[in-house]
């Protein structure tokens, strides 16, 4: 396998768009090179540590997690132009668990206080969280190695040796690099004296950008990209030459062959190196319970105290679910955030923030109904817990909740000030380059005209996730790139580029709270505008067991609670949206005729169609419609409709009319997979959702073994084996497709809230709405139509004004007054 060697200096994929080492791939060369180990050491941030730690763990290497921190030139504060903004690196490994977490608080500091063009550190900080670290003195552009350059041997010999004393003796290595670069023979051969001088040791590192020699011209596009030059511009930032790959064990030696000792030195820093991380822990957030109480104990508390607000006169069966809601929660320890949820949307009730009836599958406990998470039955809809909670497979919940989209930000603002700043984060997200983007991206750097790449860009059918897939889709991409050499160059470096991160971005809706600091489980980012986001992304935090809580912003419920406020305004009355009736036979003529244009969920021309198609009379219809109309259960459609207008119904068997009633035969929801499970072959809620996960991956082995499962369940039920396996195949065929009812139902009911606004007050729906679109030109002019077919009056000023805001009065719609 060559000469043992291990690299300790490597740019992946998140030294984002100057890294072209793709995590898997480099923890699978590293592997076929016989390296015991491998380095991640990308430009200031650890954005990718997790996913680079389990590449590591499934090629059979060692994960050596570091960073290649920015030192400020001063101090980190210091921000003075052409001073402060050419600060040092440094390459810094985690020996140890608290080799770790310190690595974590120094790349946050440099992000959260020391940011200027880069996250940067200083002495300062390189002195508070030294313990548990190895360290090498950097490329060329380190302080060290800058010292040399300019003839100051003193001074960095002086560093040297106060960086041996600070991180203590064996921590601190010279690094030795030689991609044939001016300057670096004259800074190794000073390296070496002072190694023997100091009694330090040596190492030698490649600062590996990419993996292999011919990935040079991707990486150099990258760049181009990064910079926003394009290849031939002489003045741009390039590197030197193809060096910078992720060498052979033999190739380094080679290069190092009267230096055996800094080859050595890279295998006894990989052994000592020792970061592990425990995937299955959950930190749960800390809320603080009142005395005489834990967590438990008062969420039942609460639970028992608002119940009559949901139930005046509960029956066994409310008392029931909630026992085995409490009971569950208790088990799986999730009270506390069960807790923290319910605290915010009171903050936000309180404050009279809309709030959503609920979203996904957070909407099917009683306990957030009760609390008022939640505004909508459960127990009504046939919503099941365990597909929110499953006592199978112990993820944590996941509470979606939805916010007036102007207000939002005061609920996020809340949760800061009562956890703490120091606990609370929101989400980063990576924009990466899809085909038609890298196409675009890479024409740009190859400085082809606009013209060119974006006839090619266009050739790309939308839905093509890669460009390979792209050239199999469009027979005339695929000629283009057979004819024109420029165009194949041009797809061979997309296909190349495309899916890597781009850029980091605050995800929209993702807050994660930690119940200690927050760098004591992730590092942290800080965009230019002072937005502070953890560096992992949302499945990430939920693999090292963060709790996140999504905050979205949903306009629909702004325009509700607007046209509410109107309808009082203008008719006096104390209208409440939430007694609305939900079999208003009025409300369904409308939609039967597919006047649905402002209706939430339903306004799409598809949408229309099915709406009228089924001939929507009931809520459980429109609950249907918006289950249905997706990419995947839109396959059930023709089934769904036919079966609504036909004058029989077939269950297979009658056990399962109770289940599919409401469907008129049709498997749509994924609870009703498992309600089949559980009556049929006596499975449990929980394993029935275990069922619907697994046919969902679709993956022949596993649905093999829950078809015997499934069957042999129906025949100890008292069914006989062939009905057991029509019932298999039929929930096989649905159930891939089949979508979550504790989410459709609560849209359901905000669809039927705004058909209902639409058709007994127009004018101040469509005012409310007109409002919330302003900006938005090509939609104002479509709902101005509208509501001139309504009757309802759009008076001067202009309804593209940005500033506008539309209200009512005298019947009309008037913008730019005050109505209340």
């Amino acid at each position: 396998m060559g000469r043992p060697f291990v690299h300790l200096h490597v740019h992946t994929e998140y030294s984002l768009l100057d890294g072209y080492c793709r995590l898997d791939r480099l923890a699978e060369a590293a592997a076929g090179m016989g390296m015991p180990a491998v380095a991640m050491t990308d430009h200031g941030a650890m954005y990718g540590t997790i996913d680079f730690y389990k590449a590591c763990e499934a090629a059979g290497v060692k994960p050596l997690v570091g960073c290649e921190l920015y030192v400020a030139q001063r101090t980190r504060f210091d921000r003075v132009a052409k001073q402060d903004d050419d600060p040092y690196h440094l390459t810094v490994i985690a020996e140890n668990q608290q080799g770790y977490s310190n690595l974590l608080k120094l790349v946050s500091a440099g992000f959260t206080e020391g940011l200027y063009y880069k996250p940067r550190i200083d002495e300062e900080l390189l002195a508070r969280y030294n313990s548990g670290l190895i360290v090498l003195s950097g490329c060329i552009a380190g302080q060290i190695p800058r010292l040399i350059l300019a003839n100051n041997l003193a001074e960095a010999r002086s560093l040297a040796a106060h960086y041996r004393d600070l991180f203590g003796k064996g921590n601190f290595f010279l690094e030795l690099q030689d991609q044939r670069i001016d300057g670096q023979r004259q800074v190794n051969r000073a390296l070496l004296e002072m190694a023997r001088g100091l009694d330090l040791g040596v190492v030698a590192t490649n600062d590996a950008h990419y993996i292999r020699r011919e990935d040079a011209r991707v990486h150099d596009t990258l760049l181009c990209i990064q910079t926003l030059k394009t290849v031939d511009d002489p003045d741009r930032m390039r590197f030197p030459n193809d060096e910078f790959y992720l060498k052979s064990g033999d190739e380094m030696a080679g290069l190092w062959w009267d230096h055996p000792e800094a080859i050595d030195n890279t295998l006894a820093i990989a052994e000592r190196c020792n970061v592990t991380f425990d995937l299955g822990k959950v930190f749960l957030p800390h809320y603080e319970i009142p005395p005489g109480h834990d967590a438990d104990s008062f969420l039942r508390h609460l639970c028992m105290e608002r119940i009559a607000s949901r139930y005046p006169d509960p029956q066994p069966l409310h008392l029931e679910r909630l026992e085995y809601e409490l009971g569950l929660i208790k088990r799986t320890g999730y009270a506390g955030y069960f807790l923290i949820v319910a605290d915010f949307v009171d903050f936000a009730r309180r404050n009279e923030i809309p709030v959503g009836p609920g979203r996904g599958s957070g909407a099917s406990s009683i306990v957030a109904y009760i609390l008022g998470i939640t505004n909508i039955c459960p127990l009504t809809y046939n919503l099941q817990f365990d597909r929110f909670l499953n006592p199978e497979r112990v993820d944590p919940p996941d509470f979606d909740i939805d916010f007036c989209y102007e207000r939002r930000d005061e609920v996020i603002k809340y949760v800061f000030e009562k956890y703490g700043r120091d606990s609370v984060a929101q989400i980063i997200t990576f924009g990466t380059m899809a085909a038609r983007a890298a196409v675009r991206d890479v024409g740009r750097a190859l400085n082809m005209t606009y013209a060119e790449v974006d006839r090619i860009a266009k050739l790309i059918p939308f839905g093509a996730p890669t460009v390979e897939k792209a050239l199999e889709m469009s027979p005339e991409l695929a000629d283009a790139s057979a004819s024109d050499a420029a165009v194949k160059d041009l797809l061979d470096l997309a296909a190349n580029v495309e899916g890597l991160p781009r850029h980091a971005s605050v995800h929209a809706a993702g807050v994660v709270i930690s119940p200690d600091a927050i760098t004591e489980h992730v590092p942290l980012h800080r965009t230019g505008d002072g937005v502070v986001m953890t560096q992992f992304g949302m499945d990430t935090l939920k693999e090292i067991g963060l709790l996140k809580m999504d905050f979205l912003g949903l306009r629909t419920l702004t325009v509700i609670d607007h046209a509410v406020k109107l309808i009082r305004h203008s008719t006096g009355r104390d209208f409440d949206i939430e007694t609305i009736p939900l079999d208003d036979p009025e409300v369904y003529a409308m939609l039967q005729h597919g006047d649905t244009l402002g209706v939430f969920q339903l306004e799409s021309s598809g949408m229309r169609d099915l709406v009228r198609e089924v001939k929507a009379n009931c809520f459980e219809d429109i609950v249907a419609c918006v289950a249905l109309y997706r990419p995947g259960p839109m396959r059930n459609i023709p089934e769904y409709v036919k079966a609504k207008h036909s004058q029989v119904r077939h269950y297979l068997h009658p056990l399962l009319e109770p289940v599919l009633r409401d469907t008129y035969g049709v498997i749509i929801y994924q609870e009703q997979v498992m309600a089949i499970a559980h009556i049929m072959a006596g499975f449990t809620l929980a394993q029935g959702d275990m069922l619907r996960r697994a046919m969902g991956k679709k993956k022949k082995e596993i649905m093999d073994e829950y078809r015997a499962k499934f069957v042999s369940g129906c025949i100890a039920n008292g069914h006989p084996e062939e009905l057991a396996g029509k019932l298999y195949d039929l929930i096989e065929e649905f159930a891939g497709y089949g979508f979550n009812k504790a989410h459709t139902a609560p849209y359901g009911l905000l669809a039927y809230q705004t058909a209902y606004l639409k058709c007994h007050y127009p004018v101040q729906f469509m005012a409310s709405f007109l409002s919330s679109i302003i900006g938005d030109t090509d939609k104002i002019a479509r709902y101005v139509e509208e509501c001139r077919r309504l009757n309802v009056a759009v008076l001067p000023p202009d309804v593209n004004r940005s500033e506008a805001n539309y209200t009512v009065e005298d019947g009309k719609v008037r913008v730019g007054m005050a109505a209340h």
